[in-house]
């Protein structure tokens, strides 16, 4: 297994080597988000990345849109594209060692680019984050994929072992995955017990 480390991901980047990367918001993300009312969720999208989901709600009026990476690269690129994203809402940090509570999680490519021993977790360190009834929503993918390197894959029977014991909800075959993911993803929708 390669180390999954700040320069990995860095060098991702700056090599233009983010194949994951759509270039745009997922398609089911967008019509979620579309259904959301209230502007004053404090929304974490952990792994961002490029984070067009960021940017996305940020347009739409959400005040509290939190950023965190491992890498800096994306975070810079995502303060050069939104010049008015607020600078302090892109924190530059391991998702693991965060301290502050949300009320949503986005789920989008991080779950499968972390180490797969990290997934249960991943799982309790979503539950600490959020608020009482605060909701893990996105998208897992439900395919074979790599097993020594990122992105990696896994299947609906796997993932609710790690989310059973923190979570209530759904975990559905996505039926408008953008591009060539159709077919290979799970929608998720959890709520923190």
């Amino acid at each position: 297994m390669i180390e999954l480390s700040e320069n990995f991901w860095n060098n991702k980047y700056l090599n233009n080597k983010t194949g994951w990367d759509l270039g745009e918001i997922s398609n089911p993300l967008k019509e979620y988000f579309n259904q959301l009312e209230d502007k004053s969720l404090r929304i974490l999208i952990p792994g961002g990345g490029n984070s067009y989901e960021a940017e996305y709600l940020f347009n739409k009026g959400f005040e509290n849109v939190f950023v965190v990476d491992i890498a800096k690269e994306p975070l810079k690129r995502i303060q050069k594209r939104v010049p008015n994203f607020p600078k302090e809402n892109l924190i530059h940090a391991n998702f693991f060692e965060l301290e502050s509570t949300f009320d949503l999680i986005i789920e989008q490519t991080f779950f499968c680019a972390i180490n797969p021993e990290l997934r249960a977790e991943y799982a309790q360190k979503a539950h600490e984050l959020l608020t009482d009834k605060g909701k893990l929503v996105g998208l897992l993918f439900d395919a074979v994929l790599n097993e020594d390197h990122p992105p990696f894959g896994g299947n609906k029977n796997e993932y609710e072992k790690y989310f059973t014991p923190y979570f209530t909800g759904s975990m559905e075959p996505c039926y408008n995955s953008s591009g060539g993911r159709k077919g290979m993803e799970l929608f998720v929708k959890m709520i923190k017990k």
